[in-house]
């Protein structure tokens, strides 16, 4: 390997000096240290997410002793393949002392290092695909590791510092990932319970949560004198023109057309194969006839009917083997609560359509920030 290529593309500043090439074997040893001093089956640690299990993986009591004893810096091989991982990974224990199953294998640092960098490094495809190509045979249910024939293989190791300040940033790049995946899983939370809490339930004429101002109790209607529903139109492919129309399927808009069927604004619920994927359509478009699409709001709020009909959950009705079908006679005669005050319609409308703005900002600022993740690790690592 040449100089050149022991030098990631991006690096902080003040390291300049080449990574150095060291075998593994002068980095790890096998190890086997037994569980012979009676850690429990609370301290078992899930390989695939290095995690405490606090109910153990299902072994009997009498089995542990013969666990292997995992420390933090320790790691284990995971033999699984999928599509990020062609022969298994490593998982670093960044964690805390436990144990895991004997049929893993596992590796004890000679030293001490800088566990955060490691955890991400020996974790990582790019660096460790072709070592793990001569390293690892296909076993019965998963890939095996050859230990002997790992600690003959190379990896360019940069200086502890530079470890250090690798390990550091993406520490603090997941934290802010786990910070936005908590956020975004949050707010998703809170839309399902105020979709349920701020429509009537099933025999009741007001909701539990209301908008101040608002005090008359909803009528009971049938969907179908509501918001009938009404099957989409055949557009096969080979016959849809490029132009400014977008054509609705059944999980959203699959195509963009130069002619439309339906003037916007426009519900539109899949009716084969997606069953309830809700799409609000602004401007004219061409329901394709795997959707069901709303003929008539009677007046009504528009972006209500749409959570109306969010709130139903329609995947229930959803029938038939293989692609399921959603029948919209199975829901028109569906009694379902309805405020009569437009005014009302129009703020939980809004309400809801801004709550879905801020899920969705959140889940692209999540999306970013895993793209930069994923893009910074393959430049920072040789």
């Amino acid at each position: 390997m040449t100089e050149q290529a022991k030098v990631p593309a991006i690096r902080f500043a003040g390291f300049t000096d080449p990574w150095e090439q060291r075998k593994l074997g002068e980095l790890y040893e096998k190890n086997d240290e037994r569980n012979t001093f009676g850690l429990g089956a609370e301290r078992t640690l899930s390989i695939a997410t290095m995690t405490f299990n606090s109910e153990g993986n299902g072994a009997d009591a009498s089995s542990l002793p013969n666990y292997k004893v995992i420390r933090v810096g320790d790691v284990a091989f995971e033999g699984h393949s999928n599509k990020s991982f062609a022969y298994g990974r490593f998982v670093v224990n960044a964690v805390a002392d436990g144990i895991m199953s004997p049929r893993f294998s596992c590796l004890r640092p000679k030293n001490s290092y800088p566990v955060r960098f490691w955890k991400y490094y020996i974790h990582s495809e790019q660096v460790m695909r072709d070592i793990l190509v001569r390293a690892t045979k296909s076993g019965t249910m998963m890939n095996e590791l050859v230990i002997d024939d790992l600690f003959k293989q190379s990896i360019a190791v940069p200086q502890e510092a530079e470890q250090q300040a690798i390990g550091y940033f993406f520490s603090h790049l997941d934290t802010l990932i786990t910070l936005h995946q908590r956020k975004y899983d949050k707010l998703v939370v809170f839309k399902k319970s105020m979709l349920e809490k701020m429509f009537p339930k099933d025999g009741e004429s007001v909701p539990e949560i209301r908008f101040a101002g608002f005090t008359d109790p909803w009528e009971q209607r049938k969907l179908g004198d509501v918001a009938p529903l009404q099957r989409g139109f055949d557009l096969p492919v080979n016959q849809m023109t490029p132009g400014p129309y977008p054509v609705v399927m059944s999980n959203g808009i699959g195509g963009w057309h130069s002619k439309y069927m339906v003037k916007g604004p426009g519900v539109v619920t899949g009716r084969s194969g997606t069953i309830g994927s809700l799409h609000y359509i602004e401007q004219n478009f061409w329901p394709h006839n795997t959707s069901l699409w709303v003929t008539s709001f009677n007046g009504n709020e528009p972006r209500f009917i749409y959570w109306l009909y969010a709130s139903i959950g329609l995947e229930r009705f959803g029938s038939g083997s293989g692609v399921p079908t959603l029948n919209r006679n199975d829901v028109h005669d569906l009694r379902v609560g309805f405020p009569c005050d437009v005014a009302e319609q129009r703020r939980i409308g809004t309400f809801f359509s801004r709550l879905d703005s801020l899920i969705t900002l959140h889940q692209r600022k999540l999306e970013l920030l895993q793209n930069i993740k994923k893009s910074l690790l393959d430049k920072m690592f040789v």
